[in-house]
């Protein structure tokens, strides 16, 4: 395998690569792809190469995504807006058809732009090849789901057949409900459910700050908690951070909060000593 000819000139150190490639070749890495910036085509593009090249070095990976700015687009063409309690979006019989067919279309455009790089990945969502069965969240929120039920053999089989699943954060309930679920959430049930090595959260954020808003490389579970605690880690982050404690707890041995707005911020995190963002253990 010639390195030169796969890696970007602008990504991480060749001798570093070759390590990492080593240390992952038999574990599973789960991404989560989402957050504001993610409309941005440069970056879903630089998103889609990183993909094709951990396709080409033989990584096994599963892909999570969101889709938070393209619904509110659509939700605003139609004139809805969007309630939302404890964080989460109440999505009604209307919007739920809105977000599902919004959600689709997504994993459609990064299953065909994969394709175009000649790497074989394939979607799992409500319509097709659906691997998560969902309970309701709370009666208020309408449909909104909370995994309950992960079909890891049909995930298993897809990376086994060298594809790369593709998957939606949607579930479906009784009577092939389909329920639409917070994206972070549906990630770290995947990657609990295979016991991935690692989880990457990629968001439009450099990682876990401290007090001084300095970007911390490296932490451990119990002091993210004490940072949540003591009011140094707030809002939108809280939800991120359970997420990846809950994962930690349950057999995934890392997780990472990086910067999606960063070339090659992917390559970064998984083949370089320094990372690109937070690790927590």
């Amino acid at each position: 395998m010639d390195l030169n000819k796969i890696l970007p000139k602008d990504g991480p150190p060749i001798d570093q690569v070759k390590k990492y490639i080593e240390k992952y070749k038999n574990d599973l890495i789960v991404i989560k792809y989402g957050g504001n910036v993610f409309i941005d085509r440069n970056i879903f593009n630089n998103f889609i190469e990183d993909i094709s090249i951990l396709n080409k070095l033989s990584l096994s990976i599963v892909v999570i995504h969101g889709g938070g700015p393209r619904i509110k687009r659509e939700l605003d063409k139609s004139n809805i807006v969007s309630k939302f309690i404890r964080g989460l979006r109440v999505t009604d019989a209307k919007v739920i058809n809105i977000v599902e067919k919004v959600l689709i279309e997504f994993n459609e455009d990064i299953v065909s732009s994969l394709k175009e790089k000649g790497v074989k990945a394939i979607s799992l969502n409500t319509k097709q090849n659906c691997a998560i069965e969902v309970i309701p969240e709370a009666k208020e929120l309408g449909f909104v789901g909370i995994p309950d039920k992960i079909d890891v053999d049909a995930i298993k089989d897809k990376i086994e057949n060298k594809l790369i699943p593709i998957i939606s954060p949607l579930g479906l309930g009784s009577n092939n409900q389909a329920f639409n679920i917070n994206g972070d959430i549906a990630a770290g049930a995947i990657a609990k459910s295979l016991r991935s090595r690692r989880l990457l959260l990629m968001t439009n954020v450099e990682g876990v700050l401290d007090k001084n808003k300095k970007l911390i490389q490296e932490i451990t579970s119990s002091e993210i908690l004490d940072m949540v605690k003591n009011g140094t880690i707030t809002e939108g982050m809280i939800p991120k951070i359970n997420t990846c404690l809950d994962a930690i707890n349950n057999g995934v041995t890392a997780v990472a909060i990086i910067d999606g707005r960063k070339k090659h911020s992917v390559l970064y995190e998984i083949f370089s000593d320094k990372g690109s963002g937070t690790l927590i253990r």
